[in-house]
C-alpha cells in the first residue's frame, strides 16, 4: 500500500485548537486530523467524528475544545484520567472506552480488558497491554503493572493509528504488524528509554513514529538512533 502524505499545521489564532500543533493524514474515508494537545493527550478528528484520548484539563481548556464521539482513557493515573473533563466534553451519545481501572470511576464508561476489540461508529478500536517489564518503584512494585493499562489501536479508512499509553516495549507491542502512525511513551523512569522505543521501533516498523509523554527525555535522541532506519520517519511534536 502507498502510505498517505502528512501535512503539518500549526496556528494560534482562530479557534481554541488552533493553538496545538495538528497532522493530517489522508485515508480512504476522508482526513484524520490529529491534534497534538500535550504528554499523553492527543485529540482526532475522522469522517465527522471527534475522538479524545487521555484528556485532562492541565494540558487544555476543554471548555474551548469541541465535544466528544469517544473518549479513550489508557489508565488511571492523574495525568491520564480527569473524571471533570470527562463530564465537560461527553455527550448522551458519547461511548467512552477505558482501562477497567478507570472504568471503575466514570459512570456509564465501557472497561475494556487487554485484547478486547469493539468497533465504534465504523472505528476498530483493539487493546493492547501497556505495562512495565523494567522500570520500577522503589518497593520494587513496576510503575504500571501487568494486566491494567491499555494502550488503543484504532482503525479508520484503512490506517492504523496506535496509542500506546504508558507501558515499555513489550513482546506484544514488538509483535504488531501494519502499523501506520505510533504515539509511543519516552519517558524515564516511567516509561521507555529512547533505545527501548528504537527498539520496538525497529521491531513492528511503523511508518510514521512520534514520541509523546517524553518529559524531560530530550527525543533527539530517538531521530539519533533511528536515523538510519529505512521506512520509519520519527516525528517531534510538542508532547512533553
Amino acid at each position: 500500500m502507498v502510505f498517505p502524505v502528512l501535512f503539518l499545521g500549526m496556528g494560534f489564532s482562530g479557534s481554541a485548537q488552533d493553538q496545538f500543533e495538528k497532522d493530517v493524514i489522508a485515508t480512504s474515508e476522508g482526513d484524520l486530523v490529529m491534534t497534538m494537545i500535550g504528554h499523553g493527550t492527543l485529540m482526532f478528528e475522522f469522517n465527522k467524528l471527534i475522538i479524545h484520548i487521555d484528556p485532562v484539563a492541565r494540558e487544555a481548556d476543554y471548555s474551548k475544545l469541541p465535544a466528544a464521539d469517544i473518549i479513550l482513557v489508557t489508565h488511571e493515573h492523574g495525568d491520564h484520567l480527569d473524571i471533570s473533563v470527562i463530564e465537560q466534553i461527553r455527550k448522551s451519545t458519547t461511548t467512552i472506552l477505558l482501562n477497567g481501572g478507570s472504568a471503575e470511576r466514570v459512570e456509564g464508561g465501557i472497561a475494556m480488558k487487554n485484547g478486547d476489540s469493539r468497533e465504534v461508529n465504523g472505528i476498530r478500536i483493539d487493546a493492547i497491554p501497556a505495562y512495565n517489564i523494567v522500570h520500577k518503584r522503589s518497593d520494587d512494585q513496576p510503575y504500571h503493572p501487568e494486566g491494567q493499562g491499555n494502550g488503543y489501536i484504532l482503525t479508520m479508512g484503512g490506517i492504523r493509528v496506535y496509542v500506546a499509553g504508558d507501558t515499555e516495549n513489550t513482546p506484544e507491542m514488538k509483535a504488531l504488524k501494519n502499523i501506520d502512525v505510533a504515539f509511543l511513551p519516552m519517558n524515564v523512569p516511567y516509561t521507555m528509554t529512547p533505545e527501548m522505543v528504537a527498539d520496538a521501533a525497529k521491531a513492528f516498523r511503523p511508518k510514521i513514529l512520534y514520541p509523546y509523554h517524553y518529559g524531560q527525555t530530550d527525543p533527539n535522541e530517538l531521530v539519533a538512533l533511528l536515523k538510519d532506519e529505512k521506512g520509519i520517519e520519527v516525528r517531534i511534536r510538542k508532547l512533553e
